[in-house]
């Protein structure tokens, strides 16, 4: 009498192995085979075993191994495949009814943030919601910017974006590019890549020291706009959801924006009043 067993979920074609993949995010990691066995509390011959694919790792020792590597949980997840593992982390659409309390704290915050711009990004920084206040930092972005599948970066960066109209745009440019060269460390996502390619060819770069060096009186980079003959100064706070076991949950982040001046606050509140 024969056994039935559920097949091993089967890594993409062409995918790399478990043992490469946590090779490669050691290496990104500028970990050494020691000083990752030691965070992990395997033995340095048992995780060389595993890299060179002498030995195949269990489901448990994969999980322990991407903990001190920091890995997102997407990762996780592909890490898990290639070993013929199924993943561990479900990825839920924000519209799924299960999702449904995630969406009302998303709107508590954006609403609650009125008349001061809030915006919901995903992981490949696409805009996923955002305020009725996000509109003094968009209407001057050309309206193809702002069609189909919006990429926040991209609108604020491009020549037809906010870029004309930000008066730092070396010290805010430099700003935004630093955090996707950080992501794209930390994820080794190509897509984020691909996009800090294209948005580090954008002009307006170039020093201006004058304008891109931040103030003695300066405490965060702010972001300064011309407005109406004026300028508006803001800066900003970036929020995600805490212990998230949902992929989709845990790549998403709520970027809000407060008045660094009175003015900024007083334009803001009338726009909102009108």
């Amino acid at each position: 009498m024969s056994t039935y067993r559920t097949p091993r979920p089967a890594a993409p074609v062409g995918a790399p192995s478990a043992g490469e993949s946590l090779r490669r995010w050691r290496e990104l990691r500028r970990l050494s085979q020691l000083e990752l066995s030691i965070r992990a509390e395997v033995s340095t011959r048992h995780l060389s075993f595993v890299e060179t694919g002498r030995s195949r790792p269990s489901r448990e020792m994969v999980l322990r191994l991407a903990d001190p590597l920091d890995l997102p949980l997407r990762e996780r997840n592909r890490l898990l495949l290639a070993a013929g593992y199924a993943p561990a982390y479900p990825e839920t659409a924000l519209a799924a009814p299960r999702m449904a309390a995630v969406r009302a704290a998303v709107r508590q915050v954006l609403g609650g943030h009125e008349p001061y711009p809030a915006a919901v990004v995903d992981r490949g920084w696409h805009l996923v919601d955002a305020n009725d206040s996000l509109a003094v930092l968009t209407e001057r972005v050309a309206p193809e910017l702002l069609a189909g599948r919006v990429n926040v970066l991209r609108a604020s960066l491009h020549p037809d974006g906010l870029a004309p109209h930000i008066v730092n745009l070396g010290e805010w440019r430099g700003h935004l590019l630093n955090r996707l060269a950080r992501q794209v460390e930390l994820t080794g996502d190509a897509e984020l890549a691909a996009l800090e390619e294209e948005l580090r060819g954008y002009p307006g770069g170039g020093p201006d020291r004058s304008v891109d060096q931040p103030g003695p009186d300066e405490l965060v980079v702010p972001l300064r706009v011309r407005h109406d003959g004026g300028e508006l100064c803001f800066l900003s706070t970036v929020a995600t959801f805490g212990t998230p076991l949902d992929v989709t949950l845990a790549e998403l982040s709520i970027e809000s924006f407060y008045p660094a001046d009175e003015r900024t606050a007083t334009v803001l509140r009338e726009r909102a009043r009108s």
